[in-house]
């Protein structure tokens, strides 16, 4: 099989690997569709340590939806032909590997997969190419459950890439009666726009007057903001954190999913007397996954129309391709993809 091998910064390379055999209780996954997550550009264009752990000379990426291909002989409850979504922190029973699963190699191994746990099965309800989107989407998820969204609740998500969007959505399922999502980029803004959310350019419109308009106002220590409940950080500028302690509601909460390294200040006096919480999020749980299943399988959202480009590599694998859904991904891939291929 050809395996997708990181070399380190601007160094992918297509190499030739024996294809995996099934032990008794293992489950061979062939690879459908894969998308490329963000933090596999920075490791790409940046080197390791960068993004996601992905460690030099292993195989690369994270993101995939896959048919099985073969089963052990002990395997019972595994048919050959069925869709599956690889959990990538489990399927291949080295946890160190969720950034290195290799989802962009022809096959994967899953030694002693079991439902619900290294892999999920996937409804017939959801297309292959939203199923590729499938692991994003649980982070967002969890970032949506971590802000413990209320019915009728109000919320701006910072961030109109994969996972904020997918938050945002999210945020929508859980009970939330307004979502505004935030961006500085008009391409990912409509995205957002067409899955109908509200949608403000940061770079071009005062937040305070757009957020203002779109849900009214609430007192703040140092008087009206925006009444909002809950914020989200999926774009990690370091002027959100002070964003949110000026114009927080009293009782309003920040959740942080963005990956951001170093340290921000936070006034603790003004976080106490506005009873303001701040909340992480990372990675995702059995539960995300379900919900992020059911949203999916419901045909309420064409998630698909987030993906902006598709990467077809038919003549190394047939029907195998990459998704990548957000420009910023999509302008640094042009590089990925020509590396791949000059490297055959």
């Amino acid at each position: 099989m050809k395996v997708a091998i990181y070399n380190g910064k601007k160094e992918v390379a297509i190499v030739e690997k024996p294809t995996p055999v099934c032990g008794e209780h293992d489950v061979l996954l062939k690879t459908i569709c894969a998308s490329i997550c963000g933090t596999d550009v920075a490791v790409f264009q940046h080197g390791p340590n960068t993004g996601h752990r992905i460690t030099v000379g292993g195989e690369f990426g994270h993101e995939a939806v896959c048919r099985v291909a073969a089963v052990g002989e002990g395997v019972k409850d595994v048919q050959v032909g069925q869709r599956v979504y690889p959990y990538p922190l489990l399927v291949t029973g080295d946890t160190k590997r969720a950034g290195t699963m290799g989802a962009f190699s022809e096959y994967i191994l899953a030694p002693h997969a079991k439902w619900n746990e290294g892999i999920y099965q996937v409804p017939d309800e959801i297309d292959d190419r939203t199923a590729a989107l499938i692991e994003p989407f649980t982070v967002g998820t969890r970032v949506a459950r971590r802000g413990r969204p209320k019915p009728g609740e109000k919320a701006v998500v910072f961030g109109a890439g994969t996972i904020g969007i997918a938050a945002a959505i999210a945020l929508k399922e859980f009970g939330c009666r307004q979502v505004l999502v935030c961006d500085r980029s008009e391409l990912r803004l409509e995205k957002a726009h067409g899955l109908g959310f509200a949608a403000c350019n940061t770079d071009s419109n005062d937040f305070k007057a757009v957020a203002s308009a779109v849900f009214g106002t609430a007192h703040g220590l140092s008087g009206p903001v925006p009444d909002v409940d809950i914020f989200v950080d999926a774009v990690g500028a370091p002027g959100l954190l002070e964003l949110f302690q000026d114009s927080g509601k009293i009782g309003s909460r920040m959740v942080v999913v963005a990956v951001q390294a170093g340290k921000r200040p936070v006034d603790v006096l003004h976080m106490t007397y506005a009873q303001k919480e701040l909340i992480g999020s990372g990675g995702y749980f059995p539960e995300d996954v379900r919900d992020v299943m059911r949203i999916m399988a419901s045909g309420r959202y064409n998630i698909a129309s987030i993906i902006t480009h598709e990467f077809p590599h038919r003549q190394m694998f047939p029907k195998y391709r990459f998704s990548c859904v957000s420009r910023m991904c999509a302008a640094s891939l042009s590089a990925t993809h020509n590396a791949r291929t000059s490297s055959q």
